[in-house]
């Protein structure tokens, strides 16, 4: 059965320790993968999420130490957005400030929102969601059942044409209309929980730089290949626009697209999973590489930078 919603999220980062102190330790996040970039081994790729790295959970980055800030522009991903218990958003605002991160709240259809950005500048909430309570968490010594993140609620979007870019979620993705703040666009998925998009008009005038706290694309589910591939023939005979091929990702299979707005979309099979090549249990705690990498192991564990603080 088709499924719509969110995969994964996949950013890009500068010093890799920091990134793992912050997601892993002060988020709270499971750092269930560490791999390298299929594309360029001497970069980490590093999975977060919950327990099992689900769909709907993963945020991924690509850590380079010395990568410049990113810059804002037409047709990107301006928030991801967590969930969380409804009354864990005063944990979250005293927790984070605690480590010095500025926090500010709001109320998006009647729950508390609370925003922050991560050390690279990337932009966060975490939403306060009624029964988030009742799903399987991930916890760390200092955050238990109570506070613990759930996965994704929403990512938000900028875009020239927000309609454009709701029509290739609408018709090729499966997700559906839903309410929205003002301003913006609103569409859900049918995964369980429920994961959402909102689009906003944006009017730089200009393509984002991307850099250091830029999010590199947004992944969106597929059941299996065959769903994807029905995907990419909606996308091609309605809108005109190819996919590339296939690409073996080890944890899923990918095809990637930009929609209209500029967003470089993924649509990722929900299989195999991050324990096709390691122990549920175990998830994270070691270097894992294609088998076609296998041959360098000892080469790109020696370049791969330090994942704990060399200060320290």
């Amino acid at each position: 059965m088709s499924v719509a919603g969110i995969h994964h999220v996949t950013a890009m980062a500068g010093a890799p320790w920091r990134n793992r102190h912050f997601h892993a330790e002060i988020l709270g996040q499971r750092l269930v993968k560490r791999t390298v970039n299929f594309d360029d081994p001497s970069t980490w790729h590093l999975y977060y999420g919950d327990a099992a790295g689900r769909p709907g959970s993963a945020l991924t980055f690509f850590p380079w130490p010395h990568i410049a800030p990113g810059h804002p522009g037409d047709g990107e991903t301006v928030e991801t957005a967590f969930r969380a218990p409804a009354g864990a958003i005063g944990f979250w605002r005293e927790r984070l400030e605690s480590h010095g991160v500025a926090c500010a709240e709001d109320e998006r259809q009647g729950r508390r929102a609370l925003t922050f950005r991560d050390p690279d500048g990337m932009a966060f909430a975490i939403i306060g969601v009624a029964g988030a309570e009742d799903e399987p968490a991930w916890t760390v010594p200092g955050i238990d059942e109570a506070q613990a993140l759930r996965g994704f609620e929403s990512v938000t979007l900028a875009v020239p044409d927000p309609e454009a870019t709701a029509a290739i979620l609408r018709d090729v993705l499966g997700f559906r209309h839903s309410e929205a703040r003002p301003g913006y666009l609103g569409l859900a998925g049918s995964d369980s929980p429920l994961t959402a998009v909102e689009i906003a008009q944006s009017a730089y005038g200009t393509r984002p730089r991307l850099g250091a706290g830029s999010v590199h694309h947004v992944a969106f589910r597929a059941a299996d290949d065959a769903a994807q591939a029905a995907m990419a023939q909606t996308l091609r005979e309605r809108f005109g626009i190819a996919a590339t091929e296939q690409r073996d990702r080890n944890y899923f299979r990918s095809i990637y697209f930009r929609e209209p707005g500029g967003v470089l979309f993924e649509i990722a099979t929900d299989g195999p999973g991050f324990a096709v090549d390691e122990d549920p249990g175990h998830l994270g705690e070691s270097l894992k590489l294609p088998p076609g990498l296998e041959a360098r192991r000892e080469t790109i564990a020696a370049r791969l930078p330090s994942l704990e603080r060399e200060d320290a």
